[in-house]
């Protein structure tokens, strides 16, 4: 046995970390097999937005034995998956779905990062405190409409800051949601916050099922 057995990691290559619909499997076949190299070719998935901003996807074929050497490769149903590394986290337990009037989506439950602002404070009581109404109150009242916010920070001055996603990114009721529903909210659970920010960028805003 080799002395440095015991220092390899072993892979669960069980875990294909998405999902593949049938009809998106079937859709994906078909594309795939329309290129050239057909053989050599796997299903790059890969996230294109940036922390606080909503999930933009890039799906593409790639040759797999290209593939770096971090990037994760699954194969389901015969159809190889390329995954980076980056990516991993934010991806699991996505679903790749296709229906004909909305052709390939992506269902993420999954939520972006938060970005960094800086001058923003995330990582204290009040942050905390933000952070449990967040999770408990607020995006579940949003998941109704297929949106969901994201805390970013406090200026510990009375203001917190969220980006939003789903349903209410790009939605033109979002800005109005985002001050009404989610301030109220917040600043009467949380004395030290009497009004929110919105960070977003809602002209990137569209298709709220890439979410």
């Amino acid at each position: 046995m080799s002395p440095f057995a015991s220092l390899s990691t072993e892979v669960d290559k069980s875990n294909t970390i998405i999902t593949i619909t049938p009809l998106a499997h079937a859709k994906l076949v078909e594309l795939r097999d329309a290129e050239p190299e057909t053989d050599r070719l796997g299903l790059r998935v890969e996230i294109l937005s940036q922390p606080g901003e909503d999930y933009r996807y890039d799906l593409s074929f790639d040759i797999v034995t290209k593939a770096a050497f971090s990037d994760e490769v699954r194969t389901i149903d015969g159809l190889k998956v390329i995954i980076p590394a980056k990516d991993i986290d934010d991806l699991e337990n996505a679903v790749i779905d296709h229906s004909e009037s909305q052709g390939l989506l992506i269902r993420n439950p999954n939520k972006p990062k938060a970005p960094s602002v800086e001058g923003l404070v995330r990582d204290d009581e009040i942050s905390a405190q933000i952070e449990t109404i967040v999770s408990t109150d607020v995006n579940p009242a949003l998941a109704a409409h297929g949106g969901f916010v994201t805390f970013a920070g406090h200026d510990t001055e009375g203001t917190a800051y969220f980006t939003m996603g789903g349903g209410c990114h790009g939605c033109s009721m979002s800005r109005q949601t985002m001050l009404e529903g989610v301030q109220t909210m917040i600043s009467e659970l949380v004395p030290a916050i009497s009004k929110v920010r919105d960070l977003t960028d809602h002209a990137s805003g569209t298709n709220p099922y890439f979410s």
